[in-house]
């Protein structure tokens, strides 16, 4: 049974952490996991933020659920508003969700890509090894 566990443990390291230049590449099962669990952080990101905006547009505006949800889904793409705010607790609020958003889509991306782009940058790496150049 400790086997087992401390397999487990190892194999939920190797998925929150990356291996270093030196070592071999992520299996394919292990970095599929990886980009699994990514893809599902940024994705909780992503769905709790425009969740954030859905509720923000219908408190602050007085938007219909599906008009809050379009409202919240282009700020949050970077689209701009569908509906203009008409008071200034509605502008605020969209002023802060579009800042908030910017950030918060352009991190969802990076952390659903960053198993990817680690990988290739390690196999182009380890590439660069195996043909006896040196490091720069």
């Amino acid at each position: 049974m400790g086997h087992a566990h401390s397999r487990s443990s190892r194999s939920r390291r190797r998925i929150l952490q990356y291996e270093h230049r030196t070592e071999p590449l992520l299996p394919t099962g292990q970095f599929l996991r990886r980009q699994m669990h990514h893809a599902g952080v940024a994705a909780l990101l992503i769905g709790v933020s425009l969740g954030l905006g859905v509720l923000g547009y219908r408190y602050f505006q007085g938007l219909a659920w599906l008009d809050a949800l379009v409202n919240a889904s282009m700020i949050l793409t970077g689209m701009g508003p569908v509906d203009r705010p008409e008071n200034a607790a509605a502008k605020l609020f969209a002023s802060a969700y579009a800042l908030f958003s910017g950030v918060a889509f352009i991190t969802g991306a990076g952390i659903g890509f960053a198993p990817l782009a680690h990988r290739l940058l390690h196999k182009l790496h380890l590439d660069e090894d195996a043909a006896g150049k040196p490091d720069a």
